[in-house]
């Protein structure tokens, strides 16, 4: 095929896509119908009276030719296909109404939508942003923390921090490569620190995000440690606190506690040397091409962590 008709073809199908394309009033009635469970829910939050509502719905059934929605007595709900319609509806909404803001908040430049782990990214990413900040003032990062995995196909976001191994469908940098050491309050330890066999007996402290780092970690000591009960946080700023108040032994980033063991509010557990159980990467989807903000952003964190490794461990 030649460029000319490639040209043809691919100007043939957006006006193809573009007739196909429903309005935005419509859609925005479709998705808080579904979030919201009513008509009248959703007139509220749209400042429409529900005949309106049910116009925009009815003018979306029209346009697309297939019923969306389900009408018993004075009541509106939509058919399963018109669920997950409105699904991937709202995530498209949603990257509209952020591009948006972010237009609004930074005409002149660009934007750059960020999904981030909270404690590293708090620890470590949000104290260097200042000097991204001076070196590409026309760049605006809008940051999201998430514990959850993310969904670069549903979610508005360009890039993300992500802790682990290869995702699919990504390219990535590496970061930072985590440290781990065991540690606990002194009071937990009163004759000093302990046998790596003799820690599989304490009280652990586990993380729902890394429900296998105390197993692995007694795996790398050449130690099985049977069954490992104890309880577990949602996130580091809770463990730690669960740590600090005696409740068991954490394995922990040394960078998370450096300063709670220089204090001696916690100690080291046992004497073995910090172990890496992964590392802390930038990933961003292969799907698209990588925006004028991202490549800012992904340059400027590759010299952050040439700096890091030449850190002292």
């Amino acid at each position: 095929m030649d460029i000319t008709a490639s040209i043809h073809e691919e100007n043939a199908y957006m006006s193809l896509a573009r007739r196909l394309l429903p309005p935005l009033a419509a859609l925005r009635a479709l998705e808080a119908l579904d979030r919201l469970g009513s008509a009248t829910a959703a007139a509220q939050e749209l400042a429409l009276s529900q005949s309106a509502v049910s116009r925009q719905l009815q003018t979306l059934e029209d346009h697309l030719g297939t019923p969306l929605l389900v009408r018993e007595k004075r009541s509106l709900r939509l058919t399963p296909a018109a669920q997950d319609y409105a699904g991937t509806i709202r995530a498209a909404l949603n990257s509209i109404a952020n591009a948006s803001m972010a237009l609004r908040v930074n005409p002149v430049g660009g934007t750059l939508s960020l999904a981030i782990l909270p404690s590293f990214g708090m620890r470590w990413l949000v104290p260097r942003l200042p000097d991204f900040a001076r070196r590409h003032p026309d760049v605006t990062i809008n940051i999201t923390t998430r514990l959850k995995p993310f969904d670069f196909a549903s979610e508005p976001f360009d890039a993300a921090i992500h802790f682990g191994g290869n995702l699919p469908g990504t390219n990535s940098l590496v970061l930072m490569r985590e440290q781990v050491l065991p540690v606990c309050a002194p009071s937990l330890l009163p004759e000093g620190v302990a046998r790596t066999e003799r820690l599989a007996k304490l009280p652990l402290l586990h993380i729902q995000t890394r429900p296998e780092a105390w197993r692995d970690w007694f795996r790398l000591q050449g130690v099985d440690p049977g069954a490992l009960p104890g309880t577990t946080f949602d996130q580091f700023t809770t463990i730690i606190q669960g740590a600090l108040h005696g409740l068991g032994v954490a394995l922990l980033p040394d960078y998370l506690v450096d300063a709670e063991l220089l204090s001696g509010q916690l100690v080291r557990a046992t004497q073995t040397v910090p172990v890496s159980l992964g590392a802390y990467h930038l990933v961003w989807p292969t799907d698209r091409p990588a925006t004028p903000a991202l490549i800012k952003f992904r340059d400027w964190l590759s010299l952050q962590t040439e700096e890091e490794e030449n850190l002292p461990r």
